[in-house]
């Protein structure tokens, strides 16, 4: 199966699709030709004349996935008006080129954490190999650069290349706070901020420069992005203990496993009692895991209302980014868009 064909097939888990994810089905209907625009985008940057390059491609395009961080580059720049012509899609462009970054990030992180699910199905990982899952990360890295140098804005530029080694930055920051239960909360945030939030600010921004808005419209977009991006990953931090896995997209307590530092346990762990204590620092710094430790720690984390603590959090962020899009007038995308961040929240419940 090519990528073309896997874009047209891919649908939804059933299962996974729930009510609450109604204001992103009527953000990518809004969108609609402009997500079909970026799709034939991604597809056609995804050919290569090595074979194994789009057959990972297609892969990857058949395990779905909400595509939220080109869809937010999209409604940006309509939030801020950018008209398009046939000649002129600078939004598509930076769109696909927005996936590209995610989607190579995704290939290494799956790596790097030797998963071997992603959004429900197999990771490419665990079904190409590790080699060729790092390599055609690299392929995509470098087909965002070559999109972002066809754009010709050294602006744009500036900003998803500044949003890459933020990434990596927030990546290389979570190694090295893995198995470390006395990371502090900011430090943590910092982390989440760098592996999800960076690029989520930037989506948004580059959408307010080739519409060529004010750099206070620009800025309002960022912290949209930021405090979105940052609302989304504490909710997925939180669906890793609270989640079924047909929802999560990935087996449940993958984050234990891997010896994550995340705010669902860094908040069970110091409302925790001695004895709860001592499990999370075997089970988490020390690595010596059991069969019964998952259910344990789920347990450990309702008592002490983790997930509550980890989702009054999410809320917040989520409240800011609302609020910074006040500068905006009212129209239907800042609607949907406003929906979407109250989305990101609701999706835990």
């Amino acid at each position: 199966m090519g990528v073309a064909a896997s874009l047209t097939e891919a649908k939804p888990d059933e299962k996974a699709v729930r009510k609450e994810e109604s204001a992103l089905h009527a953000l990518s209907a809004y969108l609609k030709e402009d997500m079909e625009a970026c799709n034939r985008a991604i597809v056609a940057r995804m050919q290569s004349p090595v074979p194994l390059i789009p057959q990972l491609g297609a892969h990857l395009v058949a395990a779905g996935g909400k595509r939220l961080r080109p869809l937010l580059t999209l409604a940006s720049a309509r939030l801020c008006g950018y008209q398009p012509s046939p000649e002129h899609q600078r939004h598509v462009a930076l769109a696909a080129c927005v996936e590209f970054i995610h989607t190579a990030t995704l290939l290494h992180d799956d790596v790097v954490d030797e998963s071997t699910l992603r959004r429900g199905l197999a990771s490419a990982n665990a079904v190409f190999g590790n080699k060729a899952s790092v390599l055609v990360g690299d392929f995509l890295f470098a087909r965002s650069f070559q999109l972002m140098t066809a754009d010709g804005s050294l602006r744009v530029m500036a900003i998803l290349s500044a949003a890459s080694a933020t990434i990596a930055e927030g990546e290389v920051l979570q190694m090295a706070t893995q198995n470390d239960l006395s990371t502090p909360i900011e430090k943590y945030l910092e982390v989440i901020h760098g592996k999800t939030a960076a690029l989520f600010a930037a989506a948004c921004r580059v959408g307010a420069v080739v519409a060529e808005r004010p750099e206070a419209e620009e800025q309002a977009l960022e912290d949209y992005g930021t405090n979105l991006g940052m609302a989304f990953q504490l909710v997925d931090d939180a669906l890793d203990y609270a989640a079924d896995q047909q929802i999560l997209g990935k087996t449940v307590g993958d984050d234990m496993r891997e010896g994550k530092i995340t705010l669902p346990v860094l908040a069970a762990y110091r409302a925790g009692n001695e004895e709860d204590r001592a499990f999370w620092q075997r089970v988490i710094e020390t690595g010596e895991q059991t069969d019964a430790d998952l259910p344990h720690a789920l347990e450990l984390i309702a008592r002490t209302g983790a997930i509550q603590t980890t989702l009054e959090r999410a809320t917040q962020y989520a409240e800011a980014a609302i609020a910074a899009l006040s500068i905006f007038p009212e129209s239907e995308i800042k609607t949907l868009l406003v929906e979407t961040a109250s989305y990101t929240v609701s999706r835990a419940h």
